[in-house]
């Protein structure tokens, strides 16, 4: 396997050492007309098959050959945009990504851990002088389901700023009751659009960082500050006071505003919305179903039914393509998605939710084995529609 050039380690600030021992020599564009990366991706290393590729559809195969489970993102030169992402492969387990990208400057990460900035490596994706379409597929299909996911994106979004701007308010004014029932109320319009927020790589930490997932010297804000405030653990801990109530109050509604005015210019291509759903299952499986993600307020499942809102939504409007391409495949995760949302039903209480405190490991189990069996298909989606 030929290995990628990592001159750019220095300036990209890599989680390990030990990879950046790649030389210039090493680096090699994919073969003429090529579109296929392979990716192996180690405890200290993320090994890609070559240094670039013809704009258009790209696909990494990604491979996890370490021992820990591990994460591969395209960013964009500025290394906080995500282009493409796929997450929690497992050691021996093998994933594909595909993205259409247009030519210019990326960085290829690897995350063992799924912890810190990554390993990084510069990735160039030149012109090929082609504009590829999507065969048997008709353009007006596409604008369809591309414009109908900005409407969504951008209705979503204008809902987080309106349940944020009521929770904050309940919040900084000392009515907790009313701002624990808000909590999850406002956070699932977060959670149905969480990949395109996380896209924005400055935002997402300010906003949905877990307290288990600080670094040493990083800042804590955001839903989860706010979280473990309303539900105080029950030693060891002081609640915050008035002002700095409004401080991170405020701080969260500043960047929900910022969210927002970001969305509003956005344009989505078919691999980004396949790739998102695919993701927002990924966020289910890897913090939804553990427990980690509201540990305090144990809002779990709210924040899981907003995943699969996503999810879904994103599904519903690539199926008209999808059923062109593969039929059977748009029945199969037609199937996952009633099966999983039927069970996520059974633990509905009026308007919300069982605590998820609530839910024995048997029945996470369940929850869990629902969501890997529809994501398997899903995963499939993106590269059904586009090659």
């Amino acid at each position: 396997m030929n290995r990628v050039l990592t001159a750019a380690c220095a300036a990209a600030v890599l989680a390990t050492s030990s990879a950046c021992s790649l030389t210039e020599s090493n680096s090699t564009p994919a073969a003429k007309g090529a579109g296929t990366i392979t990716v192996e991706s180690s405890d200290k290393a993320c090994d890609l098959s070559a240094s670039q590729a013809p704009s258009g559809n790209v696909v990494f195969k990604v491979k996890n050959t370490g021992s820990k489970v591990t994460e591969f993102y395209l960013y964009a030169a500025d290394g906080l945009r995500i282009v493409g992402e796929i997450e929690n492969v497992g050691p021996g387990l093998s994933r594909d990504l595909v993205v259409h990208a247009a030519p210019g400057t990326y960085l290829a990460t690897c995350k063992p851990g799924m912890t810190g900035q990554g390993i990084r490596s510069k990735f160039t994706v030149t012109g090929s002088g082609k504009t590829p379409a999507i065969e048997g597929v008709d353009q007006a299909g596409i604008d369809a389901a591309t414009s109908q996911y900005a409407e969504y994106v951008r209705d979503q979004s204008q809902q987080l700023v309106a349940g944020t701007t009521k929770f904050t308010d309940a919040y900084k004014a000392g009515n907790d009751d009313e701002a624990r029932t808000l909590f999850p109320r406002a956070r699932i319009f977060w959670e149905r659009i969480e990949t395109v927020a996380e896209s924005f790589g400055d935002l997402d930490p300010k906003m949905d960082l877990r307290e288990a997932d600080l670094e040493p010297g990083q800042k804590w804000t955001g839903w989860h500050r706010i979280e473990k405030d309303l539900w105080p653990p029950a030693s060891g801990y002081r609640q915050l006071g008035t002002a700095e109530r409004a401080r991170f109050a405020d701080d969260l509604l500043a960047n929900t505003m910022v969210l927002h005015e970001r969305v509003q210019s956005l344009d989505y291509t078919v691999d980004q919305i396949g790739n998102g759903s695919k993701g927002l299952l990924d966020e289910v499986a890897k913090g939804k179903i553990t427990g980690e993600e509201d540990i305090w307020s144990h809002t779990d499942l709210h924040d899981f039914q907003g995943n699969v809102d996503g999810a879904r939504v994103g599904f519903e409007g690539l199926k008209p393509l999808l059923e062109v391409k593969d039929p059977a495949l748009a029945e199969q995760i037609a199937t996952a998605f009633h099966k999983l949302q039927r069970l996520l039903d059974s633990y509905r209480r009026g308007d919300g939710f069982v605590s998820y405190d609530k839910v024995t490991e048997p029945q996470r189990k369940e929850l869990s084995d629902a969501v890997n069996a529809l994501a398997e298909p899903l995963s499939k989606m993106t590269g059904a529609i586009t090659l």
